[in-house]
C-alpha cells in the first residue's frame, strides 16, 4: 500500500520514525547540516559505516549530523530486523548517529522524504540507485549535493561541499 503524500517545504518537516522506535527524528536536527544516507548491512559499500561515523564524530559540535536510513531493496542487503541491525552497526562501526527505520526508498512504497529528495524540483532527480547514495541537505533543509554510493566520506569532493556549507 502506497505511502500517504506529504506537502512538505524542507527536509526537517518529514516525520522519520527512528531505528529504536523514536516517533520523530529529524525535527530535532532542524538547523543542522545533514548527510543522509541509505544504509545496508550486507552490502560491499558497508565498509563506508567506518568513515560515516568518523566524520559525525569529527563535526558534530560544527551543527553537523548524519542520518542512516536502512533499505533491503537493493540484493535484499539489508534484511536484519530494527534489532538486528542496531546491534551490527554499534558492534561493528560503533555507530552514534542517527538511523530511522528501516523504509524503501523507491517504487511504489517509497518513503515520502525520499519522493521529496529525489524529485526535480529539488535539483538532484532520479531514482536512488544502490545502497549508500548520499544526499547533503543544509541547514535551511534543503538538498545541496547528492553523490553516487561509490562517494566515499573522506571524497575530497564530497569534503570540499561540505565545508562550503558548514
Amino acid at each position: 500500500m502506497p505511502l500517504e503524500k506529504q506537502n512538505m517545504n524542507d527536509f526537517y518537516d518529514f516525520k522519520v520514525r527512528g531505528l529504536d522506535g523514536s516517533a520523530d527524528i529529524l525535527a530535532p536536527l532542524r538547523g543542522k547540516v545533514t548527510l543522509v544516507v541509505n544504509v545496508a548491512s550486507k552490502c560491499g559499500f558497508t565498509p563506508q559505516y567506518a568513515g560515516l561515523e568518523e566524520l559525525f564524530e569529527e563535526l558534530q559540535d560544527k551543527n553537523f549530523t548524519i542520518v542512516g536510513f536502512p533499505c533491503n531493496q537493493f540484493g535484499a542487503q539489508e534484511p536484519g530486523s530494527a534489532a538486528d541491525i542496531q546491534n551490527f552497526c554499534a558492534v561493528n562501526y560503533g555507530i552514534r548517529f542517527p538511523l530511522a527505520a528501516k523504509i524503501d526508498v523507491k517504487g511504489a512504497n517509497q518513503h515520502p522524504l525520499y519522493a521529496w529528495l529525489t524529485a526535480a524540483e529539488n535539483g538532484f532527480p532520479g531514482d536512488v540507485g544502490w545502497n549508500f547514495e548520499k544526499f547533503l541537505v543544509d541547514r535551511t533543509g534543503r538538498v545541496s549535493s547528492r553523490y553516487p554510493s561509490a562517494t566515499k566520506p573522506t571524497d575530497p569532493t564530497f569534503l570540499q561541499d561540505l565545508a562550503n556549507i558548514l
